[in-house]
């Protein structure tokens, strides 16, 4: 019984020190793998193109970084992606022209609000991103997220970001 309250404390202790917001569209993002029948799946061709998240942090290149960590765990999920990663910033025009110019079914464009460690004694990192998928050919809205995620003082943000980031894509 000790036990069992001792776990529970702890258990409460560890969430209680990390925590994470997210909010998105009842929509997922297009599937890349379908199932066809019980054994098999089809995969499917889905170009995303990605450009750099606007930076509203005080961090130098916070975008540049979110939408780094973005292409990989797209990458490895199966996606095809088209990168704008190092260019500038595109207005949300420019982006669907570009991805439209690069035979992109859909892009992805968004911003980062928070990049930072938190100051006080434990240096928490803190994040807080939004990205938004948009069909190329009418710039129709497909699918947002938008997250906030901290983490232990002795985590990094790039680990932070991630973990967010990689929820936000799952839901």
């Amino acid at each position: 019984m000790l036990r069992n309250v001792l776990l529970a404390a702890f258990a409460m202790l560890f969430i209680g020190c990390t925590s994470n917001v997210i909010v998105t569209t009842p929509k997922k993002l297009p599937a890349v793998y379908e199932d066809v029948n019980e054994t098999h799946q089809q995969k499917n061709s889905v170009t995303v193109a990605i450009f750099r998240l606007e930076n509203y942090t005080d961090t130098p290149r916070a975008g540049m970084r979110a939408s780094n960590i973005l292409e990989g765990i797209l990458k490895a999920k199966g996606y095809k992606i088209v990168s704008y990663v190092n260019d500038k910033t595109y207005s949300l025009k420019k982006a669907a022209k570009k991805a439209k110019d690069d035979d992109a079914k859909y892009f992805i464009y968004g911003g980062v609000s928070e990049w930072r460690y938190k100051t006080g004694i434990d240096g928490e990192p803190a994040v807080s991103i939004q990205v938004s998928l948009y069909k190329t050919k009418n710039k129709k809205l497909v699918w947002s997220a938008t997250g906030s995620d901290s983490d232990w003082g002795n985590g990094s943000i790039g680990t932070t970001a991630q973990d967010l980031l990689m929820e936000m894509v799952e839901r």
